[in-house]
């Protein structure tokens, strides 16, 4: 059995503590009470109890790093630390709140700039996915491999395509579809980015891109794909994929021309 290094243990332990409220709450999700925070991008009280259990959990264990998250919730970050924490309390929000098992906890250790170690879980099933930098991929206890699939015909791809509130000019978005799609076995629009850039580690997915998302949607799963095996490089050449979030993350074999596709598009 593999043993889980220290951070991805500090990572475990606060994210199965606020999954147990997301879960409970995904329950009864007809009772949340909800607010707007902008167009299909909502709130729930169960998103901002989730991230005030997960800075708590985080900030006891690891006092010294920063933190990063989705929602503002008024504490006091420390912007200078050398290490922070990068934290989507519930990542596929819109999912969650329509009754869709698709969602899940994300969280990334960055250090320097470099995101060393990240977790992904979904409580609904359990799956907890997780890397650290050299010690591979895995979900729980299983190594996780990216797929080795390069005919492209026989290849699932996920993407984020876009939702309204999302500034992305609808016409860009179909020219990459109208790219991509005459070659692929199929594309998938899941609804939870770091989850699909999980399944991509695993295997159940061969690629997944997207643009216009946020640092804490794809730091976590930036290193678990290429913990993997795979590859991650940004949709626009020269520039990081996880601090501008938008990203091609595939397995090895079909990457350079995924990405020369979507490119070119």
């Amino acid at each position: 059995m593999v043993m889980r290094p220290a951070l991805v243990n500090v990572m475990a332990k606060a994210a199965e503590k606020a999954g147990k409220g997301l879960r409970r709450d995904f329950g009864e999700v007809e009772h949340l009470q909800i607010s707007r925070k902008g167009p299909a991008d909502f709130v729930s009280t169960a998103d901002l109890k989730a991230q005030k259990i997960l800075r708590e959990e985080l900030g006891k264990a690891r006092p010294n790093f920063g933190f990063l998250m989705e929602e503002n919730d008024g504490a006091i970050d420390k912007p200078g630390a050398s290490e922070r924490w990068i934290v989507d309390p519930l990542d596929g929000t819109t999912n969650f709140l329509h009754g869709v098992p698709h969602w899940c906890i994300s969280i990334a250790v960055e250090r320097e700039g470099e995101i060393i170690s990240g977790l992904i879980y979904n409580p609904v099933t359990d799956e907890m996915f997780w890397a650290e930098k050299g010690v591979g991929a895995y979900c729980s206890s299983s190594r996780l491999r990216v797929s080795v699939r390069s005919d492209l015909s026989e290849c699932l791809v996920a993407t984020g395509l876009m939702f309204r509130g999302n500034r992305r000019n609808p016409v860009d978005i179909l020219k990459e579809l109208a790219a991509v799609m005459p070659h692929l076995a199929g594309i998938r629009r899941a609804g939870s980015a770091a989850l699909d850039m999980a399944y991509v580690a695993a295997g159940r997915f061969d690629g997944y891109w997207a643009c216009g998302l946020g640092t804490w949607d794809v730091a976590a799963g930036s290193i678990i794909v290429r913990e993997a095996g795979g590859f991650v490089s940004p949709m626009v050449a020269g520039q990081d994929p996880v601090q501008k979030a938008s990203v091609i993350a595939t397995n090895a074999a079909i990457h350079e021309r995924l990405v020369k596709m979507l490119r070119e598009s």
